[in-house]
């Protein structure tokens, strides 16, 4: 059975209504990332940092799964299926998909701010301050912030070597160290890129491009592989 990999970014959540991470100018919803995505905005200003987020989760808790999230789980039937995302929203696995890494975390979970080990599944949907884990210290959103570590990133590096075919769907691939996956196939694997964009990304391999919305180049390609 084939290993299809599919890497997605934060496109094909915008098709839900989730804004994308930031735009041109470096914000984020009118805020600048550096206030509320850094270990140093954490230091600086704790509660700013879990307001942000909490209506970040709010948001992904109110969207839905899109045509491209459904389309992806329908992989799942006939090869081997693995999603690799750098989206923090839980669209994918309310979508049905099963192997799913998040490399920038689950902005559903919260974590430990002094072990990152620590991980738990939220029941609300807000972190507040005083909200404290088993070892007495503040939760803190289950995010990779600019600065920190992407601890799947090796995961999705070993994944991406093995795949067959392998699929980019909604990301810029500017964002580093991800953005760098797209090195790590294997000579051979299929690779397709599904974006408004696709034809005027610099990316310099021999890739199809889909230059479409997700919702529609997804089910598209899709309805390709497994005729």
């Amino acid at each position: 059975m084939k290993k299809v990999v599919v890497f997605t970014g934060a496109g094909i959540s915008a098709e839900s209504g989730l804004k994308t991470f930031r735009g041109q100018d470096g914000l984020w919803e009118g805020t600048n990332i550096k206030d509320v995505a850094t270990p140093a905005a954490w230091k600086r200003d704790r509660k700013r940092v879990l307001d942000f987020y909490n209506q970040r989760r709010k948001q992904c808790i109110a969207a839905n799964p899109n045509a491209a999230h459904l389309a992806i789980k329908k992989l799942e039937e006939y090869f081997d299926t693995y999603v690799i995302t750098q989206n923090i929203d839980d669209l994918h696995e309310r979508a049905g998909s099963e192997n799913i890494i998040h490399l920038h975390g689950e902005i559903c979970k919260a974590q430990s701010s002094l072990n990152p080990k620590f991980v738990y599944t939220m029941q609300v949907a807000e972190i507040n301050l005083g909200d404290t884990c088993e070892l007495g210290s503040q939760l803190r959103p289950h995010v990779v912030w600019f600065g920190e570590e992407v601890p799947n990133l090796k995961k999705a590096e070993e994944l991406t070597n093995q795949a067959d075919v392998f699929i980019v769907v909604g990301t810029s691939l500017q964002v580093y160290p991800a953005a760098n996956l797209l090195n790590q196939t294997k000579a051979g694997c299929e690779v397709y890129l599904i974006d408004p964009n696709a034809e005027e990304m610099n990316v310099g391999w021999q890739i199809k491009r889909y230059s479409m919305s997700a919702t529609v180049g997804v089910p598209k390609l899709v309805d390709e592989l497994t005729k």
